[in-house]
């Protein structure tokens, strides 16, 4: 005849399972499990024990089992199971993946759950399943572009290596344009921001003129020289230039990081860059503007200070520019290039690569 595990408990295992037992806050599959083992602790027998407590002789023998195996630890969490058998068949899944990656709807730029399901033969939320678990986002979408510069190798080479290894007492600044910034009003004022609500604006707007800001970034210290003008022709780049010349040290070379913009490049600013020989040149690829850091200033400002802005006249457009300048040179923000040019290279040539073969398929 078959004989139950006898239990033995410590001072500690009796002091926790009796305050288990009781607890109001204790889950009450734990309370049962607790109650369970003090009662085979006091030598009652399986079946006195779920007549006792009003459940049955197996589960009773099971947590006795349980406890003297794994002791507290083994009636306090549940056993790790194996969970329900997948139901989505490989080959249902290889073929989810298969259509998404590979094909499009007929009448659609891409599949969405609910216009695959039926195609599959299977649920939407299969469907996102599947998707979730292989990473797949069909809804979404980023623009790339890749440097079809003949000299980009030569290019990306000198501008990293200004990024990490600087010259010796050498000014190193991105310099471009953000033109056409627009002073916007909007028809009528937004509701303001509360709990529950984000800050409104009207989808519609006045147009009150546009500026120019020519700016340039300190690789070093973060520190942003720029100025707003109307327009920008070669004549102002020029102007612009004729600034950095007065407001740096003028014993220290200046080495510019600058876009293939016609204006940057115009006879007469050669001229004048060939009579201030201090001024070292160095453009970027083309298409490749990801690749000068006054570009990710360009976004903090229009982020911070010009999308959301109401401005009813140009005048203050350019006024709230001038203070967003004055406010971030206070406590400037250095942006450290750590990519070397060789990984630059290896990864543009995996992609040049997957372009290759996707556009001869």
């Amino acid at each position: 005849m078959r004989r139950a595990i006898p239990i033995t408990l410590t001072a500690d295992e009796q002091t926790t399972l009796e305050r288990w037992a009781r607890g109001r806050r204790t889950p009450a599959r734990v309370v049962l499990r607790a109650k369970i083992v003090l009662r085979a602790a006091a030598g009652l027998l399986n079946n006195a024990i779920a007549a006792t407590l009003h459940t049955d002789r197996e589960c009773v023998g099971r947590w006795r089992t349980r406890f003297a195996t794994h002791r507290l630890a083994g009636i306090e969490r549940d056993a790790p199971r194996a969970g329900r058998t997948p139901r989505i068949r490989p080959h249902t899944i290889q073929r989810i993946v298969t259509l998404t990656t590979t094909t499009t709807p007929t009448t659609a730029t891409h599949w969405t759950t609910r216009t695959l399901a039926p195609v599959v033969g299977v649920s939407p939320k299969t469907v996102h399943r599947v998707w979730h678990a292989h990473g797949l986002k069909p809804h979404l979408t980023r623009t790339f572009k890749l440097s079809r510069d003949p000299q980009f190798v030569e290019k990306l080479t000198d501008v990293v290596g200004l990024y990490l290894n600087p010259p010796d007492k050498a000014l190193v600044f991105c310099a471009d344009e953000k033109s056409q910034i627009q002073a916007l009003d909007r028809t009528q004022p937004g509701l303001p921001l509360k709990k529950g609500r984000c800050g409104t604006m009207t989808h519609d707007y006045k147009r009150h003129g546009t500026t120019t800001l020519f700016a340039a970034f300190n690789v070093l210290t973060g520190q942003v020289i720029g100025t707003c003008q109307p327009r920008h022709r070669h004549q102002e780049w020029l102007r612009f230039l004729k600034r950095l010349d007065r407001d740096t040290l003028p014993d220290r070379p200046l080495h510019l990081i600058v876009d293939n913009y016609a204006t940057h490049k115009h006879p007469t600013v050669r001229r004048w860059l060939q009579r201030h020989p201090r001024f070292h040149m160095h453009f970027i690829p083309t298409s490749s503007s990801w690749l000068t850091l006054i570009e990710r200033w360009f976004r903090d400002l229009t982020t911070r200070r010009l999308r959301r802005g109401i401005f009813r006249h140009v005048r203050e457009l350019i006024t709230a520019i001038e203070q967003y300048l004055a406010h971030y040179n206070t406590r400037p923000r250095v942006f450290t290039w750590v990519t070397t040019a060789p990984t630059i290279l290896a990864k543009v040539g995996r992609a040049r690569l997957v372009l290759d073969k996707t556009a001869s398929a």
